[in-house]
């Protein structure tokens, strides 16, 4: 039998898990420094001019990445489920740009002409609103009849959607690399001797921006953007408050869509190029992206995607871009063994 605590005296205390994370944080701190003298002496090699050149098309990169995540961490935030899909929709976004420019008139023979401008305004929101409608309808058919089922199902589902995409993508537009047009303007700004920055970076990340301030401005100050922060605190509680539930599901599932249909049009801008199982690794990415910066948060999505970006040029740039994935998933890796909330934490309801 075992004897009651004395009046008086303290039982022990035993931080278990701070002398057990010693180890591992001494291991990612020898992770880091290697890493670290690795790119310094790959920078020093190529010089700070090709370092600065490499950040832009990181940055540019990155801001891709970040429309992607957001969609990402936004419906885990609301019905924590990772929606493998959603890589695919970004693709789609690229393949309806594709088609929607030619019925605009909009060639590269229109290059660096103002006429340009509002084809492609007009073909990255109907890129956006047929993207959209299109996750809505996933959420509807292949989500929510799941919505109270084992975690698995779902997940498999959305795993089975992703190739229902693929599919009809590769049935549509075939097997090949697809030309996107190259509409941008190629003007070039000098900000250094071996460094300048295009038009086209500045563009998508001037758009990037743009998207990512409205979307915060939409979930901080509207009715509907309270109704999906309070539907990711306690959805059953938000239903009691009177909060319909379904509909701010849909919505979040129809703005983070519109977001990678945006990226997807980008990303075909950019490159110039498409195939239909680019949102595999796209998606792939953009989720390392989203659980770097703390899955569920907005904030941390944006900088999970500009963090991707830059861990993929500099692979890219200084080193073998055959081992370019295994950096990036050894990142995710690094992540979920040190740090799973992400750098910004994950938004979890209070109870």
């Amino acid at each position: 039998m075992e004897q009651p605590i004395a009046a008086g005296r303290a039982a022990p205390v035993r931080f278990r898990g701070l002398a057990s994370s010693r180890p591992l944080n001494a291991l990612l701190l020898l992770i880091v420094v290697v890493v670290a003298l690795l790119l310094l002496t790959r920078v020093w090699g190529r010089g700070p001019g090709y370092f600065a050149q490499i950040l832009v098309y990181g940055f540019a990169n990155g801001s891709i990445y970040a429309l992607i995540a957001i969609g990402y961490t936004m419906v885990y935030g609301i019905i924590e489920l990772i929606n493998f899909a959603h890589g695919d929709v970004f693709t789609l976004g690229g393949f309806v740009a594709l088609a929607l420019l030619p019925m605009f008139g909009v060639t590269e023979s229109q290059r660096d002409t103002p006429g340009v401008i509002l084809p492609l305004l007009a073909t990255l929101v109907i890129s956006m609103l047929f993207c959209g409608v299109v996750n809505v309808l996933i959420e509807r058919i292949a989500y929510r009849p799941l919505r109270h089922a084992p975690r698995l199902a779902p997940l498999i589902t959305a795993v089975g959607m992703s190739f229902v995409l693929e599919g009809i993508m590769f049935l549509w537009r075939g097997p090949f690399f697809l030309h996107f047009p190259d509409l941008l303007p190629s003007a070039r700004i000098s900000i250094g001797p071996e460094t300048s920055v295009g038009v086209k970076e500045l563009t998508v990340f001037a758009i990037a921006i743009v998207l990512t301030v409205v979307l915060s401005l939409f979930i901080e100050r509207t009715k509907l953007g309270k109704a999906m922060r309070a539907t990711a605190q306690d959805r059953d509680a938000a239903q009691l408050m009177g909060i319909d539930i379904n509909t701010t599901i849909a919505l979040t599932f129809f703005i983070g869509a519109a977001l990678a249909g945006a990226g997807g049009m980008i990303f075909g801008l950019y490159f110039n190029s498409l195939s239909f199982d680019l949102g595999f690794s796209a998606g792939l990415f953009a989720f390392t992206a989203a659980v770097f910066g703390g899955i569920g948060n907005i904030y941390g999505a944006a900088i999970g995607g500009l963090v991707i970006g830059m861990v993929q040029s500099f692979s890219d740039g200084y080193f073998d871009s055959t081992w370019t994935q295994v950096v990036i998933f050894a990142v995710l890796i690094l992540v979920l063994v040190f740090r799973p909330t992400g750098i910004l934490g994950m938004r979890v309801p209070e109870k």
